[in-house]
């Protein structure tokens, strides 16, 4: 089992950057996915970013190039670098774990960020 903890929400202006941090505890090792999501008021919650074991990353085409996920295995935590930030950012973010050969999910409490001026 694994537990995460995710940092950094806040309040920042359209155009902003905001850098969100999840720290994992646990099995560590049989973490195969790691990822982030997030749900905004009155919408479904959508995939953000998400990094493999192996180092391979994804990302919606709509977020490509403004939203950078990566691992710092030194210190296990996975963090989600947002910049160009817009109102339509608005959401909790969660920072989300597919551990064992059954990709159990596990999730994060959330954070909130808030985009406005």
């Amino acid at each position: 089992q694994v537990q995460l903890v995710e940092t950094g929400g806040g309040l920042v202006q359209p155009g902003g950057s905001l850098t969100l941090s999840c720290a994992v505890t646990g099995s560590i090792e049989s973490i195969y996915v790691m990822g982030w999501y997030r749900r905004a008021p009155g919408k479904r919650r959508e995939v953000v970013a998400t990094i493999a074991k192996g180092g391979g990353t994804n990302y919606p085409d709509s977020l490509k190039g403004r939203f950078i996920i990566s691992r710092d295995n030194a210190n296990n935590t996975v963090n989600l670098q947002m910049n160009s930030l817009k109102p339509d950012d608005t959401a909790v973010y969660y920072c989300n774990a597919q551990y064992g050969s059954r990709l159990v999910d596990y999730w994060g409490q959330g954070t909130q960020v808030t985009v406005s001026s």
